[in-house]
């Protein structure tokens, strides 16, 4: 098959033949029909996860057509159409049977743990665990974000983040992940503060449902300013970008008994503002993607149109123009979702 491989951290990936990949008894092999650019694939490529082993192909969301599968697997055929969490769970550790697969003690991720979907063929483990059926009316363009962005951002601002109508939420930037949790948040009727230095992401943000949208690049204070536009702080904070300043901007968002949510990854520990966290009794949340048993809520909305993911999608490549727009993303600001076909 055809895949995106890197050999070295950093240096630019090239598109070559490797050889297929094979089923495991309980995983699927899985056709990729499409699948997103996300930002923790430039981290992968850049170095800042331990578990990637040289040489490497990265690609973590996904959706496609199940190719073949192992003689354990039940619930899947060769033809379903599907999706993945990015996490993919094994299903009988103690957190498993707790049903907080997402933070699975034996989970493997595709574009980390193993090759990823940056080619033309995927194998994923524990099919009967993971997999998530894509609905016939969703095209595979929208569904591949639903492993990672668009299902990390639903349970970021719904379930971790415990977003309520009325609310304050800020997002401290703007990308795939960043405007899940915008147009999510709008959707639940909270009142949405959008952060980003870009533009083109700013007026995505109020297209999907912010209040408010902040040019970080035009203010001494982001924080200072959020509270200033809420009143005081929001109840919810999101960084969604992932640096220390994002970060620590987001806490320093809060209205007293306020919620951080980390989302997007960061290459190091940062310096909290730990002082403001005692003070005013807020809550540091980390998420960390979504099991599959709990998709069906996610694909009710999108599917009665209350969230339209399709909406993020502003861009389609095909395969061999993925690794230059990997090495772009570590240098020029996007807006919106960048989607691989590696068939196209």
């Amino acid at each position: 098959m055809r895949a995106v491989v890197f050999e070295r951290f950093g240096e630019r990936a090239e598109v070559r033949d490797v050889p297929d990949p094979v089923a495991a008894p309980h995983g699927v092999v899985v056709r990729v029909e499409a699948t997103g650019l996300c930002r923790s694939d430039w981290h992968g490529w850049m170095g800042h996860d331990s578990d990637i082993r040289l040489p490497h192909v990265p690609g973590h969301e996904l959706a496609g057509v199940v190719e073949a599968a192992g003689d354990l697997v039940t619930g899947w055929r060769p033809g379903d159409r599907v999706t993945v969490p990015f996490v993919c769970a094994c299903g009988t550790c103690p957190s498993c049977a707790a049903g907080d697969q997402q933070v699975c003690e034996r989970q493997t991720q595709p574009g980390f743990t193993h090759w990823g979907s940056f080619a033309e063929y995927v194998a994923l483990d524990h099919a009967d665990v993971n997999l998530v059926a894509v609905p016939d009316g969703l095209s595979y363009g929208t569904a591949a974000g639903l492993g990672c962005r668009f299902a990390t951002a639903f349970r970021a601002v719904v379930a971790q983040g415990r977003a309520a109508a009325g609310e304050w939420v800020v997002v401290h930037g703007c990308g795939g992940v960043g405007l899940s949790a915008v147009m999510i948040a709008a959707a639940g009727g909270a009142r949405v503060v959008a952060v980003d230095v870009s533009p083109e992401a700013l007026a995505l943000a109020r297209k999907f449902g912010a209040a408010h949208c902040l040019d970080a690049s035009g203010v001494s204070d982001v924080a200072e300013a959020v509270r200033e536009l809420t009143g005081g702080g929001v109840h919810l904070s999101l960084d969604a970008l992932g640096s220390p300043v994002t970060c620590a901007n987001s806490v320093n968002s809060l209205r007293r008994r306020g919620r951080h949510v980390q989302v997007g990854l960061l290459p190091k520990d940062p310096i909290v503002p730990m002082a403001r966290v005692i003070g005013l009794e807020l809550e540091l949340l980390g998420s960390h993607g979504m099991a599959a048993h709990a998709y069906p809520a996610m694909l009710e909305m999108v599917g009665s149109g209350a969230l339209r993911p399709d909406l993020l999608v502003t861009r389609t490549i095909p395969l061999d123009a993925a690794p230059a727009a990997l090495d772009e993303m570590g240098r020029t600001p996007g807006a919106g979702v960048t989607v691989i076909e590696p068939w196209a």
